[in-house]
């Protein structure tokens, strides 16, 4: 159970807190390249115009800090619980708040569809979501594969 609520967090947290980091050199991205990045990618593939970006983009990412706080509330929750006097009465408090941390996450994003929609269309908040869906994917895929080594090859391949 505990395993399942962790994962719970981590896939929840992950788009607002996913700084993410550069292949060149393995550092990490400033917070504001990995949000001109973001931006740039889902502006792309979502095909939003640059009236429709300027719009957007503070709402969203307005969103994203608001979904980042609460996160970082939960996780903060979460390590109260690493403690071994921790009660079970202190880890059914820790897991309701971790829970309506979460649900108060959902309530933010429900909120913000509807400040969406005063800026875009359906069909363009659903794209915006489908692009920011594969931005972290692409991320996650370029962070997961292994640093070539010096010479320029790269690990395994002749």
């Amino acid at each position: 159970m505990r395993k399942l609520i962790v994962l719970l967090i981590m896939v929840g947290g992950l788009i607002p807190t996913l700084w993410g980091s550069d292949r060149c050199d393995q550092q990490r991205l400033s917070r504001e390249e990995f949000r001109a990045r973001q931006e740039a990618y889902i502006t792309e593939k979502a095909g939003l115009t640059q009236e429709e970006a300027t719009k957007f983009f503070p709402v969203y990412f307005e969103l994203q800090d608001r979904k980042k706080k609460l996160n970082d509330e939960a996780w903060d929750l979460f390590r109260k619980g690493k403690d071994k006097n921790t009660t079970e009465a202190q880890y059914s408090e820790i897991l309701e708040d971790v829970y309506d941390k979460r649900i108060a996450s959902d309530r933010l994003d429900k909120t913000y569809f509807e400040k969406f929609k005063k800026i875009l269309s359906c069909k363009k908040i659903y794209l915006v979501q489908q692009a920011e869906m594969r931005f972290h994917r692409d991320m996650l895929k370029d962070n997961m594969k292994p640093k070539p080594k010096e010479g320029g090859k790269e690990p395994g391949r002749r």
